[in-house]
């Protein structure tokens, strides 16, 4: 694969830049209308754009400081699935305001009780009629406060084998019979929600795809997310890269602790491999192939990649990081000491009411192998489906891990 961007006279590049001109401050509804927040779409959603068109495309509007709608769990998880299982009506009606950021969506999966396990929800869904009614809780949902709709998977029939008898829903967020609690994590940012459903009526016409189709439907959505959550910024593809964090590094005079250059070192290789692995994930996605077990792949090497970001930068602020609103570069030549620096980034992690960015990424990074599926669930995939181990050995014959480890047992 070529990972040299197209010259700067690409037809695609031309095109991209006369629109801008044309329209130099692009609401969502705008880009949405002219195929820009799925380029890779077909029509009427997108332009049909190649790999080597969509990464031009990106590179045009991130030049011109054009951004694309903020609704990742709409454009990068629901959508895909609405498009995949959705009908005719639903792809009408919900498809466009996601995409022109609308409408925000959210989340509805995890449950306290199933743990890392999804397909032992307990939520369920029975049917009335033309209705479903829904009674559980669901937990983690990051932005259900701010949220029209929401993504739903329910157990539809208790008596299939767990993973035969969930269905997939399209839940609006003010539908009777639905509350939240907020979770206010430790970096003091309300970000997520527990959700209760109590006696919920969703019309069935909600329902995306058969029912009990739900788990397969849930797969797909996941595989998205976990692309999503892989992306450059270090924060489940938020927020500063390792890039920005080096750059600040070399603008402020370099590392003089060897330890501390190595580690930066490292972290730059890490970088590099992680973005030629999201070019290959990119072109395969762009092909119209769904994400597979390569997606745990990259998010194993994100999550772990964003926590060495942000652990490096708290070590690079000294004894200041010990500060709410420090930075990385606190501590090296020629910046501010003693005290919060000046340049951290402010506002890129989306919540006003919390420390600027590296403090609350410090503060945010041990959730990053737990979010979007545990680093444990992640090299279980990869370990079953690339690897081809066994399944769940523990389980299936009554021993732990660390037994079926010995000698002569695998």
């Amino acid at each position: 694969m070529d990972f040299d961007l197209p010259a700067d006279d690409h037809p695609a590049r031309l095109a991209v830049r006369e629109w801008i001109a044309a329209n130099p401050d692009p609401t969502g509804k705008d880009m949405a209308e002219a195929g820009y927040v799925v380029p890779h779409w077909p029509q009427p959603y997108g332009l049909e754009a190649n790999p080597i068109e969509q990464i031009v495309i990106d590179d045009e509007l991130d030049k011109a400081g054009v951004r694309r709608p903020s609704n990742a769990i709409g454009i990068g998880w629901a959508a895909p699935t609405i498009l995949l299982a959705g009908t005719q009506e639903q792809q009408d009606r919900y498809l466009p305001k996601i995409f022109s950021g609308e409408e925000i969506w959210s989340q509805l999966f995890s449950e306290t009780e199933a743990g890392s396990d999804l397909a032992n929800l307990a939520t369920t869904a029975v049917r009335d009629g033309d209705e479903y009614i829904v009674n559980g809780s669901k937990i983690w949902s990051s932005g259900a406060h701010h949220s029209q709709f929401g993504i739903l998977i329910a157990r539809t029939d208790p008596d299939q084998p767990k993973h035969k008898g969930i269905s997939y829903f399209i839940c609006p967020m003010d539908t009777p019979g639905l509350s939240m609690s907020p979770i206010v994590d430790m970096t003091t940012a309300h970000s997520f929600n527990q959700v209760f459903f109590d006696d919920m009526r969703l019309p069935a016409s909600l329902r995306v795809g058969e029912e009990g189709d739900g788990w397969r439907l849930a797969k797909v959505t996941l595989s998205n997310e976990r692309v999503s959550l892989s992306s450059s910024g270090s924060l489940w593809g938020v927020g500063p890269s390792a890039e920005q964090l080096l750059d600040q590094v070399r603008e402020n005079g370099g590392i003089d602790d060897p330890s501390l250059r190595d580690v930066a070192a490292k972290l730059h290789i890490d970088a590099e491999l992680l973005r030629l692995n999201r070019l290959r994930s990119l072109s395969a996605t762009l092909n119209g192939k769904t994400p597979g077990p390569e997606a745990s792949i990259l998010k194993i090497m994100a999550d772990e990649h964003g926590q060495k970001v942000m652990s490096l930068a708290k070590a690079l602020a000294g004894t200041s990081g010990m500060l709410a609103g420090s930075g990385p570069v606190g501590s090296l030549p020629d910046a501010m000491s003693g005290g919060p620096t000046e340049n951290n980034l402010d506002g890129l992690n989306g919540f006003d009411e919390v420390d600027p960015i590296w403090h609350y990424g410090y503060l945010f990074h041990p959730a990053l192998t737990l979010g979007g599926g545990t680093f444990a669930v992640q090299r279980n995939i990869v370990a079953e489906h690339v690897l081809g181990l066994p399944r769940e050995i523990n389980a299936e014959q009554g021993m732990t891990w660390s037994e079926a480890r010995r000698p002569g047992v695998l």
